[in-house]
């Protein structure tokens, strides 16, 4: 099987530790493991004195925690949307009865910076709710555009990162990110389960927030963290493949995980110019590839599918996504490209 949706081909010796017998987490070991988590992703965030509440859940839990819990707290939220998941925060405060307004951008196009920062500076909002990357376009934020304002503005600056870390620099200190999201199963490239929302020291000093729901309470979470145990039973090996990947990581460096995905996904994009496929964002992310053919792309996916090999349909009908995370290689991607414009030229015959 050849993986180019989330998670990618996952390394042998981490999916093995999937089906290995479950130790009980109630000890100290397991305590160890979850602070040295904790410890890997902060340094590999750049978030020096913030804090890590992990979660078994997918990555939109930890999404509407940031809703309940924190912006319920302050003024009215703005969202950006500019697809799918940024759809999904003003959902969520649709849903939880919070007051937001949404900032529409074109799918795969840029915002209108000005307006953007113009909004932000307004007054009339407390947290800016984001992604990095929009997964379902391929649109990468530029967010330094936006942090000096969220910072000048009070404006608490909350950023799904969960499809670019690790494959795209992201710094929390460097901009002033208040709150990030992570999941597994896309940069971190783990199977699905685990989700985590990391909180700045700014965050963690004010201390000040909503209750949440009883399962998601941030209070309950992080009182727990501190002596590396979650509230409730979590997925054990789940976060022992975690743990295996951080100090992957450590041993590695993020520089090396993020240039192995780049050079995947710049030969993909180099066989896209050659091929004429129009990619669909402006900005990309390294991590995943939009691609528009001329014609409906479901035959395609079951096609591949048939074939053993995974890429992400759209809501465009002619668009397929393609992750360059995972352990495949630059010539997994260029076989795919061949099999796309192989299927191309035989619809088109």
């Amino acid at each position: 099987m050849k993986s180019f949706a989330y998670p990618g081909n996952i390394e042998a010796d981490i999916l093995s530790i999937g089906a290995e017998q479950i130790p009980y987490m109630r000890t100290e070991w397991f305590s160890g493991m979850m602070l040295e988590c904790q410890s890997l992703l902060l340094e590999l965030l750049d978030c020096p004195g913030g804090g890590v509440i992990p979660y078994t859940a997918s990555g939109t839990a930890a999404m509407e925690s940031c809703v309940r819990s924190f912006a319920a707290t302050r003024k009215k939220a703005l969202v950006v949307n500019g697809g799918t998941f940024g759809a999904r925060w003003a959902e969520l405060c649709g849903y939880s009865g919070i007051p937001c307004d949404v900032f529409d951008v074109e799918f795969g196009k840029a915002p209108c910076w000005e307006r953007l920062i113009q909004a932000i500076a307004s007054g009339n909002y407390g947290t800016l709710l984001i992604q990095h990357h929009e997964t379902s376009s391929g649109y990468l934020y530029d967010l330094s555009r936006l942090s000096d304002a969220c910072r000048d503005h009070d404006v608490a600056l909350v950023v799904d990162a969960i499809s670019s870390f690790l494959t795209d620099l992201l710094s929390m200190r460097d901009l002033h990110i208040d709150i990030l999201v992570l999941s597994s199963q896309k940069g971190l490239n783990l199977p699905p389960g685990l989700s985590f929302v990391v909180l700045s020291d700014r965050v963690l000093a004010k201390n000040s927030f909503a209750p949440g729901g009883y399962y998601y309470d941030w209070d309950i979470h992080l009182r727990n963290m501190k002596r590396g145990q979650t509230p409730y039973s979590p997925a054990t090996q789940l976060f022992r493949q975690l743990h295996a990947r951080l100090k992957k990581l450590e041993k590695s460096g993020v520089e090396r995980a993020i240039d192995a995905v780049k050079t995947r996904a710049t030969a993909f994009r180099a066989a896209c110019q050659e091929n004429g496929w129009r990619l669909s964002a402006d900005e990309r992310s390294n991590c995943l590839t939009g691609i528009y053919l001329d014609r409906p792309v479901k035959p395609l996916v079951r096609q591949l599918q048939d074939m053993g090999i995974f890429v992400m349909p759209c809501q465009h009908e002619n668009m397929i996504r393609v992750a360059h995370t995972g352990c495949l290689t630059v010539a997994d991607d260029l076989e795919l490209a061949e099999e796309i414009a192989r299927w191309e030229k035989t619809a088109n015959a």
